[in-house]
């Protein structure tokens, strides 16, 4: 009863149900945009349990959705106006579609929630609305069996509910369609950014200390050298698999994502090298271009088959058959990078 969006309560036969607001605040927002950013994102939830939304009755229908509260929020704001109940199950506070990959927006979850709410007292139907998203982890006729609600898959977009329940819960083909465009790629970078700059934070400070050793001058002249183009380079391959590649993804060839970031972590390596291009006058700076021409790409793509699991194109099956392949390559191409750069310092 806590929760900031919980306005008011409704008595109903199985006890108090807290009645919540369609309206998404500041702090709502705020919330939302901390977590695309990877900011507690893993605890990013709601209270499990049944909620009223509107002027709810025993034949109003029901909602199922996880206890990601962004999950949650999309609902409600999308049922402005309508009144009906919302079932939070427990998803461990990840979002409906990757919670029902994982198995934990399931079958045996719903049915146990359903229990748990007394949700039989509380309506006089028999029908839940499942995110269509949802699918892969729920049995539809295992619920009806179990339970006795009958599965009803909403749309593939929460925004379309309203013309859903309109038309009498009947879908048109547009709304069970899942397409990926920009905007959708585009608000996934941050989390896939935030977590490859928290390692890159780690491996800075090694790229200035392993660039000043070796060759002539002073330590600080070479760590600003040597030490700043690794850092470029680093940075470079994070923006190249992790931004570039989610927003050209459509248009880059190939089907493999590590095939996809090929072509903008190829571009990267090439900037570097024309960067220091005079660099090529000796055995040190030869070996040091060849070591980032092979370490940059192997980065950029293996930032791009992190997005695999933000993508509406993969499979299980085909992400397990391109790691089987991209992995051992750019673990070859980094490794043999990574020793050309150390040579390239102890030759100078």
């Amino acid at each position: 009863m806590d929760q900031p969006f919980v306005v008011g309560r409704v008595r109903t036969p199985a006890g108090v149900v807290p009645r919540i607001s369609p309206l998404l605040l500041a702090g709502d927002r705020w919330g939302s945009f901390k977590a695309r950013w990877g900011v507690g994102r893993m605890h990013y939830t709601v209270d499990l349990g049944l909620y009223a939304l509107g002027e709810v009755g025993p034949e109003s229908p029901v909602f199922v959705t996880a206890n990601y509260k962004m999950s949650f929020d999309c609902l409600r704001e999308s049922l402005a106006g309508r009144n009906g109940w919302i079932l939070v199950v427990d998803t461990q506070g990840i979002n409906v579609w990757c919670a029902a990959g994982k198995g934990t927006f399931s079958t045996d979850e719903i049915v146990r929630r359903i229990e748990i709410a007394r949700l039989a007292d509380v309506v006089t139907h028999r029908k839940l609305i499942v995110p269509q998203l949802a699918a892969p982890g729920v049995a539809a006729h295992e619920v009806k069996r179990l339970s006795g609600f009958r599965v009803v898959y909403g749309p593939i977009r929460s925004k379309d509910l309203g013309y859903f329940l309109d038309a009498g819960l009947k879908a048109t083909p547009e709304m069970r369609q899942k397409t990926f465009p920009i905007g959708e790629r585009v608000v996934l970078i941050p989390v896939e950014l935030v977590e490859a700059l928290k390692t890159a934070l780690i491996i800075i400070p090694v790229l200035f200390v392993v660039g000043g050793l070796g060759g002539p001058g002073s330590f600080w002249d070479k760590a600003l050298d040597h030490g700043l183009l690794g850092v470029s380079a680093l940075l470079l391959s994070i923006v190249a698999g992790a931004v570039v590649t989610p927003i050209l993804l459509p248009w880059l060839p190939g089907r493999a994502f590590a095939l996809k970031g090929l072509l903008p972590g190829v571009i990267a390596a090439a900037l570097i090298a024309v960067a220091r291009n005079g660099a090529w006058v000796d055995l040190s700076g030869k070996l040091e271009t060849v070591a980032w021409l092979l370490l940059v790409p192997a980065l950029t793509t293996y930032l791009s088959m992190n997005f695999t699991g933000a993508s509406t194109y993969t499979s299980l099956s085909g992400v397990k058959k391109e790691m089987r392949v991209a992995v051992p390559l750019q673990v070859i191409a980094a490794s043999a990078g990574i020793l050309l750069w150390l040579g390239s310092r102890l030759a100078a």
